[in-house]
């Protein structure tokens, strides 16, 4: 099904500079105490939820989006959460498990959370799998994850596996372009996932790299601003096309010096982040014509979107991202896991019950988590970069399939 009547973008201007500084503004408003017992149960009714999402570093732009999607169930639903009050803490993922790491064991044995929502790297959802599952408190994550987590007891994610955006754009991308495809992205866990799943699906489809040794080209992560050397060698490749994985501030630069390069004319196509939100802003119209491949767009016309795209624009002054939407999902998801839990509310009892959440009337559509992965079963689109009305967004162009 194709949506039909997209959601007007015309209202819709967005700072990118005031979103990158909004983040760092996020852990003044959200700090207090509720009665909480050892673990993480409440007595008083209170309840205690961790978000540690990006607040510094490359990633930070994420931040407010990651937050506000959050905030935005909780507004709908009273401040309550399975009719529980519910206080956020929140904590700094900043660009990896360096800093992940402290304030998600901050949030578990000094905050006493209930739950722990966010990190919006696969990095950092690896380097914490361990410290939950031992601890027994359930983690959300909202952005990518590992494809193979061995301890997932605890680990949940309403998002995708991080591999899914280049599975789903891999068959069009086939079809869509006549000769070899050059892959680059960033040298960390999320880079090698997400990278991955487009070679590899592109590969079994008998697609070719025109990468000189047949492998993706890696930059250093965070270290690379300057991506000129690596458009060079994309020129002499022979290239037909570039399929890539930046966000952040690396995604911003990737783009504008794309489009100032020789090879701006060469079709770019990506996962979704590389144009999602703050950065989109950011990217201006250097960002125009890129194709890229995610499970959301705000112009997704169906009830459950309008509704969280209204609520959404009308407070913030701006239309929800990928990130925004994952992350309103995980409200929901620990709003049914709290209700079912029962009179005692605490970590284990609720992560038992995530497991019992079925369908989710999600603002990207109705999905469920697949059992083994703990991560949603999905459609996915292709979007391309277009101007509507006076701003820049990712239009829908079709869907790619169903994963998950």
């Amino acid at each position: 099904m194709t949506p039909a009547s997209p959601i007007s973008r015309r209202s819709f201007r967005v700072s990118a500079a005031g979103l990158l500084a909004g983040a760092l503004a996020f852990t003044a408003a959200c700090s207090g105490s509720a009665a909480d017992d050892k673990k993480g149960g409440s007595s008083s009714g209170t309840l205690k939820i961790g978000l540690t999402i990006p607040l510094t570093g490359v990633y930070a732009a994420l931040g407010p989006d990651l937050q506000n999607g959050f905030q935005t169930y909780l507004d709908q639903h009273g401040g309550k959460l399975g009719g529980h009050k519910v206080e956020l803490v929140i904590t700094d993922e900043g660009d990896g498990p360096q800093t992940s790491v402290p304030s998600v064991t901050k949030l578990i044995k000094q905050d006493k959370v209930t739950a722990v929502v966010g990190l919006s790297n696969a990095a950092t959802v690896a380097a914490n799998v361990d410290l939950v599952n031992d601890n027994k408190v359930p983690m959300i994550g909202a952005v990518g994850r590992p494809g193979e987590i061995k301890r997932q007891d605890y680990v949940w994610h309403t998002s995708y596996l991080s591999e899914e955006p280049g599975v789903a754009a891999a068959p069009y991308i086939k079809e869509a372009v006549q000769g070899p495809v050059y892959a680059i992205g960033p040298e960390y866990q999320g880079g090698f996932d997400q990278l991955r799943g487009f070679t590899e699906t592109f590969d079994k489809l008998g697609g070719k790299l025109a990468n000189p040794d047949g492998k993706t080209k890696w930059t250093p992560f965070p270290a690379t601003t300057n991506f000129q050397p690596y458009f060079n060698e994309i020129k002499n490749s022979g290239a037909k096309a570039v399929y890539t994985f930046y966000a952040g501030t690396a995604a911003v630069n990737f783009v504008k010096q794309y489009k100032q390069s020789d090879i701006k004319d060469i079709p770019l196509y990506a996962a979704g982040f590389l144009t999602e939100g703050a950065v989109l802003g950011a990217e201006g119209d250097a960002a125009k014509g890129v194709f890229t491949s995610l499970n959301y767009t705000p112009t997704l016309d169906i009830p459950a979107n309008r509704s969280f795209v209204s609520a959404y624009q009308a407070k913030y002054n701006t239309l929800p991202t990928m990130m925004s939407a994952t992350m309103y999902d995980a409200a929901a998801v620990l709003d049914k896991a709290i209700a079912a839990a029962g009179d005692k509310v605490t970590p284990e009892a609720v992560n038992a019950q995530i497991a019992n959440t079925g369908k989710v009337d999600s603002p990207r559509g109705p999905w469920e988590f697949n059992t083994k992965s703990h991560a949603p079963v999905q459609k996915w689109y292709l979007r391309e970069v277009k101007q509507d009305g006076t701003a820049l967004s990712n239009v829908m162009v079709r869907e790619l399939g169903t994963l998950g």
